[in-house]
């Protein structure tokens, strides 16, 4: 096996609904390390103001296996799946983890929002050929988007991963 066989990386799985602690909890027992990020909310009852932790991203989880034990996370009681990108498990950066981390141990009450590209937004392409040109979005389609590079009076017109791109600014419609 190569080094890199036996490396282990984050992936993202799916639970039931309002499972993410339980799984987390049940992956932590069973020796697989998990991460079930918790966004401290203040919650209002009708005698009492009140913090509790929520889960930061609803049904999801993050596990770091390696490839070959993939197996034994889908078998704990309440993950459905993994979430897949381009056909195989998605992997996370260990660095996107951290930052996940960093950013709750310093704010509370976060709100998460997709980033949703359009037509005419401003992106930064963050990887490839490409990497650190600017670009300006065309289309949009399910996993990549078209983008068009103005360079030496020429129009370039490419597609690229969404997951490559990095919004700058959005134009007003």
């Amino acid at each position: 096996m190569t080094m890199k066989q036996k490396t282990k990386a984050w992936y993202a799985i799916y639970t039931k609904p309002r499972r993410e602690k339980k799984v987390g909890a049940l992956l932590q027992e069973r020796g697989i390390e998990s991460y079930c990020p918790l966004n401290r909310v203040r919650k209002k009852w009708s005698d009492r103001m009140k913090w509790v932790d929520e889960p930061l991203f609803k049904s999801y989880v993050f596990v770091r296996v390696l490839p070959e034990d993939q197996m034994k996370v889908r078998v704990v009681d309440g993950v459905l799946n993994y979430v897949y990108w381009l056909g195989k498990p998605a992997q996370v950066k260990d660095s996107e983890i951290e930052d996940i981390r960093r950013f709750l141990d310093e704010y509370s009450d976060v709100e998460v929002h997709p980033i949703e590209l359009k037509p005419d937004d401003k992106v930064l392409i963050r990887s490839g050929i490409l990497m650190d040109k600017t670009a300006t979005v065309q289309r949009v389609l399910p996993h990549t988007v078209e983008v068009v590079i103005e360079s030496l009076g020429y129009k370039l017109v490419a597609k690229v991963d969404k997951s490559k791109v990095s919004p700058l600014t959005r134009t007003n419609s």
